[in-house]
């Protein structure tokens, strides 16, 4: 993914955000930095973040990464969760392949939170990728995110019974 890129700009004309604002890690964040961070975003130091790993954050610091949730199931296989700075948290794809089809779409893992519906500028080299890695699975990214809510509707109660 880092390879392709992500392209995001502010239009000062149009004062609007054009792209995706996300930047892939080069590989999976340490177990200690996730620890550190998500004791501090949940106020429980009694949580470690060890259920995620995390391939990704914005400028503004939102996380997105995989939720080890299935069991025995391929970490590609697994669903991928944004954490927002802010506390938003929600399930955006119910695997990679899901997630690379919104990013054929031109969205982002913030922007497929808030609004998978936005218009977007399709990415073609990431339409090239998922048509590869996950063939005849192509979806609007609003059917993406809600087929992904609707398989894990308590993600939310279970990051709160984690906050203090």
């Amino acid at each position: 993914m880092a390879e392709v890129g992500f392209e995001w700009e502010w239009d000062e004309e149009t004062d609007e955000a054009r792209g995706c604002d996300f930047e892939p890690y080069d590989q999976f964040e340490e177990p200690d930095r996730t620890a550190w961070w998500f004791r501090l975003w949940t106020g429980n130091q009694e949580v470690d973040g060890s259920e995620f790993r995390f391939f990704g954050t914005t400028g503004a610091g939102d996380y997105t990464g995989f939720w080890l949730v299935r069991p025995d199931a391929a970490i590609m296989e697994q669903p991928v969760v944004y954490l927002g700075s802010e506390g938003d948290r929600g399930v955006i794809a119910r695997d990679l392949g899901d997630l690379l089809w919104l990013f054929a779409a031109g969205l982002g893992p913030a922007e497929a939170f808030t609004d998978p519906d936005s218009p977007a500028q399709a990415n073609e080299a990431f339409q090239t990728i998922a048509e590869r890695h996950a063939p005849g699975r192509r979806r609007s990214p609003t059917q993406i995110v809600t087929a992904a809510r609707a398989e894990f509707p308590h993600f939310s109660d279970l990051i709160d019974a984690m906050c203090r």
